[in-house]
């Protein structure tokens, strides 16, 4: 396996890279776009289901630790205060936006923690998370697309 695939792959679960990250660098390193989007949202749309299962496991566990109790409490708190108008009005549809700005501070780690910090469903914040980063994805690569097709237009006209 080409260790191009590998480390698309890997940037794809990186909470600060995601397909923001994974695709580009895919298509930088010879793999074409298509199969470059599909592997990097592939990979990236397990992030909701691997996030709920570490933060299922490992947060029951610290969650026994009184300063870690302390500190997230009031986290979760503060959290819920700042949002809870938005969450209201928008629910899972401004979860699916949320994720699908290909920006820095969303995708799916931020969303799959947002959306358990504020007590959503698990089923119908999967899905809402796996249609953002589905959106995600196709916005990452008509960039990539566009940046690609643009430096090669002015690349020939160099010429």
């Amino acid at each position: 396996m080409d260790s191009s695939v590998i480390y698309t792959a890997f940037l794809a679960l990186l909470p600060i890279s995601e397909l923001r990250g994974a695709i580009p660098f895919a298509v930088l390193n010879g793999i074409d776009l298509v199969p470059a989007a599909l592997l990097g949202t592939g990979i990236n749309a397990l992030v909701p289901f691997l996030a709920y299962l570490f933060l299922s496991t490992i947060h029951k566990l610290l969650y026994k630790l009184g300063f870690y109790k302390n500190f997230f409490d009031r986290f979760v708190e503060k959290a819920r205060a700042k949002v809870h108008g938005k969450v209201e009005r928008y629910g899972y549809l401004g979860l699916l936006i949320f994720v699908a700005i290909p920006l820095p501070v969303t995708g799916a780690w931020t969303g799959t923690l947002g959306a358990w910090v504020l007590g959503m469903s698990k089923k119908k914040a999967c899905l809402a998370i796996v249609g953002g980063v589905l959106v995600a994805g196709l916005v990452v690569s008509i960039l990539v697309a566009l940046l690609g097709a643009g430096a090669e237009i002015i690349f020939l006209k160099s010429f």
